[in-house]
């Protein structure tokens, strides 16, 4: 059988490139290069944030969103689209729709019943950024009741990245034994920990401020063979740092340089905070100054870091010049609202109230918008002086500006309240801080303890640390010390030695600074014995005396006039190379020139100027004294010519000094001429200041300054010391200005000030010398209205006149008077030389 070959028509239907046939049945297929292809379905473009916002001019408010849609109802399995397709509870939301409304419920309401619904549930790539947008809210009761409605459903799959959100979710919020727990739950789920992992979890121990914890744990990322990464050496050193162990930040840079990666800004700023927060403030500017030497660019939160470093070391000047050149350099490093807050603290440190409202204007006027803590910092400078209406107008806008005060603006209101004299507001303030929820703490208890007992109330004082102690906060230190300044201020030296016995019987052992306070408010009392009896104890126990201590010692040794003690406590204090204070230098010198040791008083000025120390105001006060002392007025002059030249604004006490430096020296016109110096400066007048006025005139006889300087005075009467006003009245009588006199006694008396009988004798003996003794009579009926008894003397004197020079004609008169003091007053001895002085007039009438 023949067989017969032909080409299969399934083969010339099919192109090949192989095939030799040209007169093929059909032409053969083309497949051209531009033909339009399905594109594949894009799943990353539903993830990208959209953003949104609104502007209210009229409030001033703004607002930006980020919107993210997700996976939607045409992306998911066709299978679950048909499912939800006629159900009209199922509902085509994005990521963010989602969110916003289950942060629209409580967290104990029906979460699941709102993600129940969501129809982007069947698809899982929506997880993450559902997880993502939530935990970034804040939200953690709802984050963790999505996360559970998540790990139930069926096409839910572990992710690292989830578990990293949740973990630094529940570190933001301190709860670290959760995020621990996610962390060995994310093994269960065979989720391998990566380095984010570990970043996270070392970043919740850093801020619980569990440093050992974060070590052991890198330790463990190690054995993981999981490489660190710079974020995670970044994080470990922030967890020593943030303790205040900066030795231990110190050794992790170093093991991070010697394993090859390099430190960048964050490191930087992260050593500078663990420097801050170790109080290493030097150390800190060094490092700082480093940073700038190896060309590094400082940002805002370095600058924030140096500004508050040198706020503590009292460098306020140059904190000033770094805000300004921040605020110069606007485009390199903008201050923030962390940089206003610390200036705003300088200022109130540094007492210039004014400029804190004036740095928190200008924040406002910038457009920054202030925090909790502005407000607080605001406050607590209004608060340290006592401003309680300032503090309260903060405090309300608070309120108005949507913010909750917080306990610190509480304590801050409450201590205003306290410094201000006003105790029942300041109880007011802290029974309010209770029912707004908030539970006083124990700087809030000692604020309320000060604010009693700097009033005098010391039992209700006592009351509150009775109080704090039902309530659960055992007092510490801190309560210990103010209640015994608050002893020293009252005077109760039996309560000293019972808040002493409280801190024995509780266990609380004595710190230099409760040491301080106690020796301090022993020297209040006067109880010298019992605060070196505690000085002994202290260094008995090992407790090392610091600058504040010796000065407490010496300046009040010097008040006690207890000087060769006070320049024994010098010598200690030399001895154990404590730097000397203004303070000590102004006591020292005030010790040396009350026992006339003005040569010591000089070295010892000489040795304040050498080793730094600029003097105060008290302290060329205490030199000006001691120049008086002396008598030496040309160096009096000398050093308060030195004392403007240094920009040190003299006041009323220091002019009061020189003045009586130049009535001792003799010269009397120059006293004059300082006051003149004060009237151009608006320097006070005080009592000294006219009494060596008055001295001065009275030694140049110029009776027309006198005349001037008693029109001067004439409106403070009522305030002004009798003794200085009976000066007056001697001197215009010593200058035969009776009338004058008696014209300035009838002001004194309607002014309301109360003449006493020194008054009434300088007013007897001049008009006894100016012959007018009618005159002198009545002053004697008018002692006798005002409850003065008149002294013998004083009828011995007009009895002598009677004799001498007035005549036997009103020696009837005079024996009238002294018979009425003879039966008002009870003293037999005075009746009888008034017997006396009766009988030696009848003689004369005879």
């Amino acid at each position: 059988m023949a067989t017969v070959q032909h080409h299969s028509p399934l083969i010339k239907l099919t192109h090949s490139p192989d095939s030799t046939h040209s007169n093929s049945l059909k032409p053969p297929l083309k497949i051209h290069s531009n033909a339009k292809r399905k594109p594949k379905p894009d799943h990353s473009s539903p993830f990208k944030g959209r953003r949104s916002g609104f502007v209210d001019y009229d409030k001033g408010q703004h607002e930006v969103s980020t919107q993210v849609s997700g996976l939607r109802k045409s992306d998911i399995p066709r299978r679950h689209r048909l499912a939800v397709e006629d159900n009209r509870f199922q509902k085509d939301w994005s990521v963010s729709e989602v969110v916003e409304r289950v942060l629209e419920l409580k967290h104990y309401e029906d979460v699941e019943g709102v993600l129940n619904r969501w129809v982007g549930r069947f698809a899982r790539k929506n997880f993450p950024f559902l997880i993502k947008e939530i935990t970034q809210r804040g939200a953690i009761n709802h984050s963790n009741q999505v996360f559970n409605w998540m790990k139930n459903q069926k096409n839910y799959c572990a992710r690292n990245d989830i578990y990293n959100m949740m973990i630094r979710l529940h570190a933001r919020h301190n709860q670290i034994d959760k995020a621990r727990g996610l962390f060995f739950e994310m093994q269960k789920w065979r989720c391998k920990p990566d380095a984010e992992t570990y970043n996270a979890l070392i970043s919740a121990h850093g801020r619980a401020g569990q440093w050992r914890w974060a070590m052991n744990i890198f330790d463990d990322m190690l054995r993981a063979a999981v490489a660190p990464s710079r974020s995670t050496y970044n994080n470990l050193i922030n967890a020593c740092g943030s303790t205040g162990n900066w030795r231990e930040a110190l050794k992790v840079c170093k093991k991070m340089t010697e394993n090859g990666v390099g430190p960048d800004l964050v490191t930087h700023n992260i050593v500078l905070s663990a420097y801050k927060n170790g109080a290493q403030y030097p150390k800190a500017l060094s490092y700082f100054e480093l940073m700038k030497g190896t060309n590094i660019r400082p940002d805002t939160t370095t600058n924030n870091i140096v500004i508050y470093c040198l706020v503590k070391l009292g460098h306020y000047d140059k904190a000033i010049d770094l805000f300004h050149s921040m605020r110069e350099k606007r485009s390199e490093c903008l201050p923030d609202i962390v940089t206003f807050t610390s200036i705003i603290h300088l200022y109130s440190v540094n007492g210039q109230i004014e400029n804190c409202k004036g740095v928190f204007n200008t924040m406002l006027a910038e457009g920054l918008k202030p925090n909790i803590v502005s407000y607080n910092a605001l406050m607590a400078a209004y608060a340290s002086h006592g401003m309680s209406k300032e503090a309260l107008s903060v405090f309300n806008e608070i309120k108005k500006n949507g913010l909750c005060p917080d306990i610190v603006s509480y304590t801050s209101l409450l201590n205003a309240y306290g410094r201000s004299q006003q105790p029942v507001k300041a109880r007011e303030v802290f029974n309010m801080m209770r029912i707004n929820n908030l539970k006083p703490n124990l700087v809030s208890y000692s604020a309320l303890i000060d604010a009693y007992g700097s009033n005098g109330l010391l039992a209700e004082a006592v009351e509150v640390f009775r109080e704090m102690e039902q309530d659960g906060i055992e007092p510490n230190i801190v309560s210990i010390c103010t209640l015994l300044a608050v002893c020293g201020r009252c005077g109760r030296k039996v309560n000293i030695d019972a808040v002493l016995l409280a801190a024995e019987m509780r266990d609380i052992k004595l710190n230099t600074v409760a040491y301080n306070s106690a020796i301090g408010s022993y020297m209040n009392v006067g109880e010298y014995e019992k605060a070196i009896a505690l000085y002994k104890c202290m260094k008995k126990r090992k407790v090392m005396p610091d600058s504040v201590t010796y000065t407490v010692l010496i300046s009040s040794c010097c008040r006690l006039s207890r000087y060769s003690e006070a320049l024994g406590f010098l010598d200690e204090m030399m001895d154990l190379k404590i730097p000397l204070t203004n303070q000590v230098y102004s006591s020292v010198i005030s010790a040396y020139s009350k026992q006339g040791l003005i040569a010591e008083a000089e070295s010892m000025f000489n040795m304040m100027k050498m080793s730094g120390c600029s003097p105060d105001i008290i302290t060329y006060t205490a030199m000006l004294h001691a120049y008086n002392t002396a008598e030496d007025w040309e160096k009096a002059c000398a050093l308060f010519l030195e004392m403007e030249t240094n920009n040190i604004e003299p006041d009323s006490i220091a002019c009061s000094a020189l003045m009586r430096a130049f009535n001792k020296g003799g010269q009397p016109s120059k006293v004059l001429l300082v006051a003149e110096f004060m009237r151009e400066k608006d320097i006070t007048f005080s009592d000294s200041i006219f009494f060596e006025m008055v001295l001065a005139c009275s030694l140049l006889r110029d009776w027309k300054t006198t005349i001037d300087l008693i029109k001067q005075m004439e409106p403070s009467f009522h305030v002004v010391s009798i003794g200085l006003l009976n000066q007056l009245l001697h001197l215009l009588g010593k200058s035969g200005r009776i009338e004058s006199m008696m014209k300035l006694f009838f002001k004194i008396v309607s002014s309301g000030a109360e003449a006493n009988f020194n008054t009434y004798s300088i007013l007897l003996k001049n008009l006894l010398a100016a012959g007018n003794w009618r005159k002198y009579i009545e002053v004697l009926q008018w002692m006798e209205d005002a409850g003065i008894q008149p002294s013998y003397g004083m009828f011995r004197d007009i009895v002598s006149f009677a004799q001498t020079r007035g005549g036997a004609e009103y020696a009837a008169i005079i024996q009238e008077r002294i018979e009425s003091l003879r039966m008002k007053s009870g003293d037999p001895s005075f009746d009888q030389q008034s017997t006396s002085s009766s009988s030696s007039i009848v003689t004369v009438d005879s």
